[in-house]
């Protein structure tokens, strides 16, 4: 009698619970990247919206980009979650260091074979799994992974024009509809200031702020359009960045590097990729990768150089086939000059992830976020299984990790998970125990 009313209790249990095997519903995702924001821009700019969503949502001190701090890079290793060295996109520029031929960022958009390495980005994995994805200017999202596109994808155009407000708008009015009217789970929509006004005006300058001002209105733009569109319950959205931004030290202040002062291109050089910030990269012709070498490693007081094999392991750069003998990293506002100063920008980035400057921004809100949450620095690598969480996605092998964001989450642990199997494991003993 006793083993039958306990069969009765666990069948009872089991009828009265939700099934084991239903499946949960996960809400739609929008992540949103401005390029070049720099972690600080809010501190001296009025920024209701952005402050709002401080009290709505999770907001990070700040961000860590990848040790390559450039747009291409590093907003791969946030949709990809692993570091350069595993995702091989090295730099803006596709180079091959055979021909000489340089592509700019902009002509690399539509090139599959320098996004597609082996590394899948999150619109591939997603959509694999059932989701509908889509790319709004977000880099590599206009090209071809082992053969598979993104469901739908707008790549920018070589003159798009980057500041203009009607049109940001009018994008965030596209995105929702693609998320009311067709049921898409997953958008990254990019825009690319502040980064043009940083590098064209610096930024400390009046230029920059006005842009965060123009920024911080489209935010509230957005949050109004959540609103209209009845997906306030529906859709989380994540706002953060590629880098930061610093300005750059020019003549007569400072001693800039020029580095055809201290070795000669045409007799060493096989293939340069300079002239370009605070990074760049020499392939020396053969047999001269010593004299290179020699000739830079104590040439100027604010440049590090390194042959490809003593690259510190903590930059994740040093194991890729792209990454090429000589490696230069200049101190913070220093430009990596080849042959003549011919540098405009008065702002740029490139440099150090270390350096503050090139840290980056962090909000995020909706329905899966705690409010009024500060969460500790992290990774961007650690943003991808932040996204596969939020939209029930099984992630591909990557370097980031949970826990450096869970707590931002109302679900904050695999709690509901660990209850159901144990419940299941009860169950089951409890049965054999009854026959």
């Amino acid at each position: 009698m006793k083993s039958e009313l306990l069969l009765v209790l666990v069948l009872s249990l089991c009828v009265s619970s939700k099934p084991l095997s239903k499946k949960r519903t996960y809400n739609k995702l929008l992540l949103i990247s401005f390029d070049g924001f720099r972690w600080d821009y809010d501190q001296d700019v009025y920024t209701p919206n952005l402050d709002e969503l401080v009290k709505e949502g999770a907001k990070a001190k700040y961000i860590n980009p990848p040790a390559i701090t450039m747009t291409s890079p590093s907003h791969f290793t946030t949709i990809t979650g692993r570091w350069i060295e595993d995702h091989g996109v090295v730099h803006n520029l596709m180079f091959n260091t055979s021909t000489g031929k340089i592509i700019p960022h902009k002509g690399t958009l539509k090139q599959s074979e320098w996004w597609d390495n082996g590394a899948l980005p999150l619109w591939i994995t997603a959509q694999n799994q059932g989701l509908k994805t889509a790319s709004f200017f977000y880099p590599g999202g206009g090209v071809n992974y082992t053969g598979q596109a993104v469901y739908r994808s707008l790549v920018l155009s070589q003159n798009h024009p980057d500041d203009n407000e009607t049109e940001w708008k009018q994008n965030i009015d596209t995105v929702m509809r693609w998320y009311t009217e067709e049921d898409f789970h997953f958008v990254a929509l990019y825009y690319g200031e502040p980064d043009n006004v940083g590098h064209a005006k610096g930024p400390e300058t009046p230029e920059r702020r006005k842009i965060i001002e123009q920024i911080d209105r489209t935010i509230g733009y957005l949050r109004d359009a959540i609103h209209k569109n009845s997906l306030t319950d529906r859709l989380n959205v994540i706002i953060t960045s590629d880098h930061g931004m610093t300005t750059v030290k020019k003549s007569p202040e400072v001693e800039e590097i020029k580095l055809n002062k201290y070795m000669s291109f045409l007799n060493l050089s096989q293939f340069e990729l300079l002239d370009y910030g605070g990074y760049g990269m020499i392939t020396p012709k053969q047999g001269k990768e010593k004299e290179v070498y020699d000739a830079l490693k104590n040439a100027h007081p604010n440049l590090k150089v390194y042959k490809k094999e003593e690259i510190p392991e903590h930059f994740h750069i040093a194991k890729n086939k792209r990454i090429q003998p000589i490696v230069l990293f200049a101190d913070l506002g220093f430009n990596l000059n080849s042959r003549i100063i011919l540098y405009i920008n008065k702002g740029d980035h490139g440099f150090s992830n270390d350096e503050m400057d090139m840290k980056m921004i962090f909000r995020a809100f909706g329905p899966d976020f705690k409010k009024n949450f500060l969460a500790e620095p992290f990774d961007s690598i650690s943003i991808y299984p932040l996204m596969c969480k939020l939209l029930g996605v099984i992630p591909e092998p990557n370097n980031g990790s949970l826990s450096d964001t869970k707590g931002m989450l109302v679900d904050d642990s695999d709690a509901g998970e660990r209850i159901k199997v144990s419940l299941t494991l009860l169950i089951m003993m409890l049965i054999s125990n009854i026959i």
